[in-house]
């Protein structure tokens, strides 16, 4: 009996238009390797770089996997070993390497390495901020406080509130928050500006969930020209943080303000609407607990956005082009 033996490379497994081949393209990680070199101190990484890993990471948050999910996506998607710069023949990482490698490379190096991506992206002429969308959505971290509100009571406490929260909840630094007098949840408030010309995120913060949309301003407020927003920053913090930025702050005023122009706060909104999409498709539930670690979430998937939305423009470049 005779065994055939036939060589196969993975460059030739993975369709010439497969998207992580775009995504590839479009950023160039060779320039976050300096920012990467931090988290390659601990021999646990060196058998695989971070940069692989930072990759494998960055496929976590495309895909939306677990660790578990990302170590079996790894072990059985060809286009995925490719991507992060495995071979047919390498072993993959085991899911707990994942934990470690976003510990150590950190909230801190991500803000960089979001930063060099949106530096492209300038450079590109894809991001201009000339005029900017900013609006802030809720992160969910519990759907029920029962399990609080009991240990609360056997604590003597005689409100389940803010204050009482951190010494009963497991997560210490998440809060209760509202929006108008009818919508409350627990968890944090993410914060995102977006380039109007491109629809891409230029900013995004991560706030315990009390903290109010115009206290927020200050985290996402670009460095030049027109910001439009919501009546939640049309107050005092909002509009001394457009103030120190040199930004024109366009929000729609409160009903009972001095100045309410109807027409000028509908022209407004039908300016901001299209692009809440933002925030329509992404998951409103996080994973971890501190406001850290969501950040760095958050983070991630800015990222991926970002990417997804480069291969829109560059389809819509590419087609302007040819016609």
């Amino acid at each position: 009996m005779h065994t055939q033996i036939e060589m196969v490379s993975l460059e030739d497994l993975v369709l010439p238009s497969h998207q992580y081949r775009d995504f590839d393209r479009i950023f160039d990680f060779k320039s976050i390797l300096t920012t990467l070199r931090n988290a390659e101190k601990e021999a646990a990484y060196k058998g695989y770089g971070v940069l692989r890993l930072f990759k494998c990471l960055l496929l976590q948050f495309i895909e939306d996997l677990s660790d578990r999910e990302l170590q079996r996506f790894l072990q059985e998607n060809n286009a995925a070993k490719w991507f992060c710069g495995f071979t047919l023949m390498d072993k993959t990482p085991d899911y707990s390497v994942f934990t470690r490698i976003r510990n150590r490379i950190g909230t801190h190096d991500l803000s960089k390495i979001f930063a060099i991506l949106r530096d492209q992206m300038r450079n590109q002429g894809f991001m201009s901020e000339v005029f900017t969308f900013v609006d802030a959505s809720h992160l969910i971290s519990k759907a029920s406080l029962w399990k609080e509100r009991d240990e609360a009571i056997r604590q003597k406490y005689e409100k389940l509130n803010n204050e009482t929260l951190p010494k009963v909840a497991h997560d210490k630094q998440a809060k209760i928050g509202c929006k108008g007098n009818d919508k409350f949840w627990y968890g944090y408030k993410k914060h995102v500006s977006v380039d109007m010309q491109s629809g891409l995120i230029n900013k995004v913060a991560v706030t315990p969930a009390n903290l109010t949309d115009n206290k927020g301003f200050k985290h996402v407020c670009p460095k030049s020209g027109a910001v439009y927003a919501d009546k939640g920053y049309c107050l005092k913090d909002s509009k001394q943080a457009a103030i120190a930025n040199n930004v024109h702050l366009a929000a729609i005023k409160k009903n009972n303000m001095q100045g309410k122009n109807r027409d000028l706060d509908r022209w407004i909104s039908s300016i901001r609407s299209p692009f809440e999409r933002v925030f329509s498709k992404q998951s409103h539930r996080v994973r971890y607990v501190g406001v850290a670690k969501n950040q760095f979430s958050e983070f991630m998937k800015a990222i991926c956005f970002n990417l997804k939305r480069l291969l829109v423009l560059n389809a819509v470049e590419n087609q302007a082009l040819t016609a």
